[in-house]
C-alpha cells in the first residue's frame, strides 16, 4: 500500500481547476435568481393584481394555481441554492488544502528534493556526521503518520535533509487525505440534492429541504457561517451585509435564511425574505415529527404562513421565526425601516409560537398598526410584536406561575439588541418610536428600559396590564416620566397582584392555620379535622397575608412599584374596566387581554394608537390608583 491511501494523487490535487467549480456554481446561482424572480413576480404582481380585479370561483382556483407555482419555484430557488453554496465552499475547502500542497512542492524544489507519486520524498546527501565529518548519504522519506512525534535523539548529528524530506512528505500526504475527505463528504451532500418528480412539492419534499440545508450548512462553516457577525453591533451588522456583494449576498440567503433573517441590523426586506424561506424550512422540519410540542409549533407555523400568502392590509413582514425554547416570531405590519412612527409590542404571561399566538398576538400588532394609521393619517406605521425571549407559562388559574425575573432579564437584553437593530436601518431621521410591554412583557420592557443606555430608540413606554416593571419610579425608565403611559383596568388581577412578602405572609400564614385547626379539629373526628384545617388555612391566611401588608407600601406589587400608582409618577391613561372575574359569559380573567382590542375596549386601543403615533397629548386621562 502506498503513503497516498486515497485513489487522489497529489498531482491531480494540484492541478484541479477549483474555477471550473465556482463556474458552475454560477450557473446555478443564476437558475436560483431566475427561480427567485419568477416566485418574486407572482407574489407582488400576478396574485396582487387577480386579487384586486377578479372574484369567484374560477379567480380562487387561478390564486391556487399560481400559489403552488409560486412554492415550486421557492423549492427551486431553495435547492439550486444549496447546489451553488455546496459547489462554492468545496472549491474553498480544496484550494485550501491545495496551498498547503503548493507550499510544501515549492519547498521541496527549493532544495532539489524529488517527490513521487506515492506522496515518499528522495533527498540528497546531506552534512556531515557529528564525530566523522562524513556526509550522510541520501535517501527516501515516506511520511510516518506522526510529524514531529519522533525527534532526533541528540547522540548524532540531526539530518536536516533526512528530516526536512520526512516533513515535506507529511504534508504532501496530509494535503491528499484532507482534499479526498473533503471530496467525498460533498459527494454525499451533492448527490441528497435531488428533487422529487412532478409538478407539485409536497410537505415531505420541504422536509428533505430541510435535511439538505442542515447538511450544507454543516459544510460551508468555514467558507460562510464563520463569517456572519453575530456578536457584533447591529449598526456594524448593517455595514457588514452592505458590503457584501449580490453574490454572496444570495448564497447567505440560500443557506443561511436563519441566521440572516434574525440578524439584528440587517433590512427588514431582506429578513423578510429569508424568513419566509426559513418558513417552510421549519414547517419540512417539524412535519416529520410527531410530539406534541412539535404539533403545537407546527400549527403556529402554519397559521403565520397562513397570513402571509393572504396578503392584506398593512403588509406583513416577518422579522424573526424559529423553533427554539418556546418559539420565537417577530411580526410587524408595515415596513419599520421606512415607518414614521414605530411600535414593539412585548407579550406576556403564556405567550408561546403556537394558533393562539399566531391568531391573538399578530392581531394585537395590527390593530395598532390601523389604529396608529388613522390617528395620523399621513405618517407611515410599523407595528411590532416581538416574541423574541420565553415568556414563563402559567395560567390564570395560577397567577403566582409568574413570580421569577429571569426569563425578563434575558428578554430584555435580547430585545434592546432588536430595537437597535430597528434604529440601525430605519431610514428616518428622527423616527419616533414606541415601546409596549404587555403582561409579564411590561416587566420585560421595563427592565430593558433600566438596561445601560435605555431601550435604543425609544421615545415612549407603553406599560398595560402589568404586574410591575422592577422599577420603583417612572424616572428609571429612560424616557423620562412623561413619556411613560400606563392601563391597567379594574378588573384586572394580575394588576393587583400582591408583593412578594405580602404572598410570603399569606403562604407561611395558610400552612400554619390549617395545621393548627387539623389539630384543634381532630377532637370532632375527620370530618371536624378538615373543617378545622380549612378554616384555618383561610384564617391564618389572612393574618399572615394582613401582618406583611402593614409593613408594605400601598403601591408594592409583585416587580416593585404598580405603574398605574401616583407613587411611580407614570400618566395613566383611561381603559374598560373589563368583565369581572366571574361575570357570565366571560372567562376568568378576561379583563387582562383586551387593551388592543378595540371590538373589546375601543378606549384603551385608541390610546394606545395615539402614544404609538405621536399624540400621547390627546389620551383620555385616568386618575392613578
Amino acid at each position: 500500500m502506498t503513503a497516498l491511501s486515497s485513489t487522489l494523487t497529489w498531482a491531480q490535487l494540484r492541478d484541479l481547476k477549483c474555477g471550473e467549480l465556482e463556474s458552475a456554481a454560477d450557473g446555478w446561482g443564476r437558475a436560483s435568481n431566475r427561480a427567485d424572480a419568477g416566485r418574486d413576480r407572482i407574489e407582488k404582481q400576478l396574485l396582487v393584481g387577480l386579487r384586486e380585479s377578479q372574484r369567484g370561483a374560477a379567480a380562487e382556483a387561478a390564486v391556487g394555481r399560481l400559489r403552488r407555482m409560486s412554492r415550486n419555484l421557492q423549492y427551486v430557488y431553495t435547492e439550486c441554492g444549496l447546489i451553488r453554496t455546496a459547489l462554492n465552499s468545496l472549491a474553498h475547502e480544496m484550494r485550501v488544502q491545495q496551498g498547503v500542497l503548493r507550499r510544501a512542492l515549492e519547498e521541496a524544489e527549493s532544495l532539489k528534493f524529488t517527490v513521487h507519486a506515492d506522496g515518499s520524498v528522495s533527498y540528497p546527501p546531506g552534512p556531515g556526521g557529528l564525530f566523522d565529518g562524513d556526509r550522510v548519504p541520501g535517501g527516501t522519506a515516506l511520511v510516518t503518520g506522526m510529524p514531529g512525534l519522533l525527534p532526533s535523539s541528540g547522540l548524532v548529528a540531526p539530518d536536516t535533509h533526512a528530516a526536512a524530506a520526512r516533513d515535506i512528505s507529511d504534508r504532501v500526504t496530509g494535503a491528499v487525505r484532507a482534499a479526498a475527505r473533503i471530496d467525498w463528504r460533498f459527494t454525499r451532500i451533492l448527490r441528497r440534492l435531488r428533487a422529487e418528480e412532478g409538478l407539485k412539492v409536497p410537505d415531505r419534499t420541504w422536509t428533505d429541504a430541510a435535511g439538505d440545508a442542515a447538511a450544507v450548512r454543516e459544510a460551508a462553516r468555514g467558507y460562510l457561517d464563520s463569517r456572519i457577525p453575530r456578536d457584533a453591533a447591529p449598526a456594524a451588522v448593517r455595514e457588514w451585509w452592505a458590503h457584501l456583494t449580490d453574490e454572496q449576498r444570495e448564497e447567505y440567503l440560500a443557506v443561511y435564511p436563519d441566521r440572516i433573517g434574525n440578524l439584528d441590523g440587517i433590512p427588514s426586506l431582506i429578513r423578510d425574505t429569508a424568513n419566509r424561506d426559513n418558513l417552510q424550512l421549519l414547517i419540512g422540519k417539524l412535519e416529520g415529527r410527531d410530539d406534541e410540542v412539535s404539533g403545537v409549533r407546527l400549527a403556529g407555523l402554519r397559521e403565520i404562513q397562513r397570513q402571509l400568502d393572504a396578503g392584506g392590509q398593512p403588509p406583513m413582514y416577518l422579522l424573526g421565526i424559529g423553533d427554539e425554547g418556546n418559539g420565537r416570531a417577530i411580526v410587524s405590519y408595515g415596513n419599520p425601516d421606512t415607518a414614521r412612527n414605530v411600535a414593539a409590542y412585548v407579550p406576556g404571561l403564556n405567550t408561546s409560537l403556537d394558533e393562539d399566538f399566531a391568531r391573538g398576538d399578530l392581531k394585537r400588532a395590527r390593530d395598532t398598526a390601523i389604529g396608529a394609521k388613522e390617528m395620523d393619517p399621513d405618517a407611515s406605521v410599523a407595528s411590532i410584536v416581538w416574541l423574541g425571549y420565553d415568556a414563563p407559562q402559567a395560567s390564570m388559574d395560577a397567577p403566582l406561575g409568574v413570580a421569577g425575573k429571569s426569563n425578563a432579564e434575558t428578554g430584555a437584553a435580547a430585545y434592546n439588541q432588536f430595537m437597535a437593530g430597528i434604529s440601525a436601518t430605519n431610514q428616518n431621521s428622527d423616527p419616533h418610536v414606541t415601546a409596549i410591554g404587555h403582561s409579564y412583557g411590561s416587566l420585560t420592557v421595563g427592565m430593558a428600559a433600566q438596561e445601560k443606555g435605555g431601550i435604543p430608540g425609544a421615545d415612549d413606554v407603553v406599560l398595560v396590564g402589568s404586574p410591575g416593571t422592577g422599577a420603583r419610579s417612572a424616572d428609571e425608565l429612560g424616557v423620562g416620566r412623561g413619556h411613560v403611559f400606563v392601563g391597567a383596568a379594574e378588573n384586572d388581577p394580575v394588576t393587583k397582584l400582591p408583593n412578594d412578602r405580602e404572598a410570603s405572609g399569606l403562604g407561611a400564614g395558610i400552612v400554619g392555620g390549617a395545621s393548627a385547626g387539623f389539630s384543634l379539629g381532630l377532637s370532632g373526628g375527620p370530618v371536624g379535622a378538615a373543617v378545622g384545617g380549612v378554616a384555618g388555612g383561610v384564617a391564618g391566611g389572612a393574618m399572615g397575608f394582613a401582618a406583611q401588608d402593614a409593613q408594605s407600601e400601598e403601591s408594592d406589587v409583585w416587580f416593585g412599584t404598580d405603574p398605574a400608582h401616583r407613587d411611580f409618577g407614570a400618566t395613566r391613561f383611561s381603559v374598560s374596566e373589563g368583565p369581572g372575574p366571574f361575570e357570565s359569559g366571560h372567562r376568568p380573567g378576561e379583563a387582562h387581554s383586551n387593551y388592543f382590542d378595540p371590538a373589546k375596549d375601543q378606549v384603551s386601543a385608541d390610546n394606545i394608537a395615539r402614544i404609538v403615533a405621536g399624540k400621547s397629548d390627546e389620551i383620555e386621562r385616568e386618575r392613578p390608583r
